[in-house]
């Protein structure tokens, strides 16, 4: 039980810092746009780069994890996202921005398939779903921490000496697991042979419900990435209120969405309709996105209506990935979860220009809009998964 929560705890603790390192850049853009003299669409450009990397390198991650394990491939992960933060707090071009993005796009694309293969190998299967309620907490933790961490220090002492922070803290995280990497060594059984090298890996990944649960991912993630990119900008200008009032929103989802996770764990394991979960979730939160988009909010309700979204949305999780498990054969763990989650960089890469360009057009309440679009449309896709019973079929 000891050696459980300590390994739960340990990569809990490195996915909260990969989606830390996702969100910490962001909230510094009005001051990156106004020193580099660069577009928001072209800052946009940056995170759709990063993510385009992590959605190219996660599903090559996942079969470097299911031949040598989990732990090393972690460790590396939160070490390259240190190193490209630390690039991008070095920038003087837009240029060296761009390619401390790439090297931190390689580093977090190794976070969900190593992350579930350690989590799957050792920890016992009756405290599963409380390890992917932590995981999932820790991630809504890391986002909800980035805009706070950044937004505080950026506004306190410049862009620069927040990215600085920022790769302060993944050193002291990757030191730590470093120090811890023994706790960490995945034993998941692996095939072997012919078997291992061909055929099982790729009828699993084209497996309906593993395309289904990919589709949903990008598309769900097509609309966070607007909010989490923008987000903020578009509520600094379509509410006049101040980037901090604006970050705190934006913090408020996030760790909204970390209460709702927990609050998931204990949901999913009382339904076998993870389907009808989901969809729920995903219509109150898009139901938000419209309340703000048309604009007859005060300010002071945006950190209110934010968190209220993320409570939802965030409940969402644990029941996404009970799917994503019962539709993962033995020995492929890394594999399904590397091509699956790779939705969620896919659904990132391919929509942060856009919301940039909505904010150079002065559409800021067109962000909004757009995420509550996406949003919707995730909820048509997650209907078309089916139910946990189904799901457990074999593959």
């Amino acid at each position: 039980m000891k050696g459980n929560t300590a390994v739960i705890s340990l990569v809990a603790l490195a996915h909260g810092t990969s989606h830390f390192f996702q969100l910490v850049t962001a909230p510094l853009f009005p001051f990156i746009k106004d020193d580099l003299g660069v577009s928001y669409a072209a800052l946009g450009f940056v995170m759709a780069l990063f993510y385009t990397v992590s959605a190219i390198c996660q599903p090559i991650a996942g079969f470097v994890v299911d031949r040598f394990g989990g732990r090393t491939v972690m460790i590396v992960g939160i070490g390259l996202q240190a190193a490209g933060t630390l690039i991008a707090a070095l920038s003087g071009s837009y240029a060296q921005l761009v390619v401390g993005s790439l090297l931190a796009g390689v580093g977090n694309s190794v976070f969900h398939p190593a992350d579930f293969s350690i989590l799957n190998s050792r920890v016992e299967t009756g405290r599963l779903g409380h390890a992917y309620s932590a995981h999932g907490v820790a991630g809504s933790l890391g986002y909800a921490a980035a805009p706070a961490f950044s937004g505080t220090l950026g506004a306190l002492f410049g862009w620069h000496a927040a990215l600085f922070a920022a790769a302060g803290v993944g050193l002291a995280v990757f030191l730590l697991l470093l120090a811890n990497a023994r706790r960490l060594h995945s034993q998941e059984s692996r095939p072997s042979g012919a078997k291992a090298a061909g055929g099982v890996s790729a009828r699993v990944l084209f497996a309906a419900p593993v395309v289904m649960c990919f589709l949903y991912f990008a598309i769900y993630a097509a609309g966070l990435a607007g909010l989490q990119s923008f987000g903020v900008a578009a509520m600094a200008v379509q509410y006049g209120v101040t980037a901090a009032l604006a970050s705190s929103a934006l913090t408020a989802y996030m760790g909204g969405s970390a209460c709702g996770i927990f609050a998931g764990g204990f949901i999913a394991g009382r339904t076998e309709r993870h389907d009808l979960v989901a969809a729920s979730g995903l219509a109150i939160g898009a139901a938000a996105m419209l309340l703000i988009a048309v604009g007859q909010l005060p300010g002071s309700a945006l950190p209110m209506i934010l968190g209220c979204a993320g409570l939802a949305i965030g409940a969402t999780g644990p029941s996404r990935d009970m799917i994503v498990r019962a539709s993962t054969p033995s020995g492929a763990t890394g594999r399904v979860y590397g091509f699956v989650y790779s939705g969620l960089d896919v659904g990132q890469l391919a929509t942060p220009v856009f919301f940039g360009w909505l904010m150079d057009s002065a559409l800021p309440q067109g962000v909004f809009y757009g995420i509550c679009g996406f949003t919707a449309l995730a909820i048509i896709t997650v209907l078309q998964l089916p139910g946990r019973r189904p799901v457990t079929q074999r593959i």
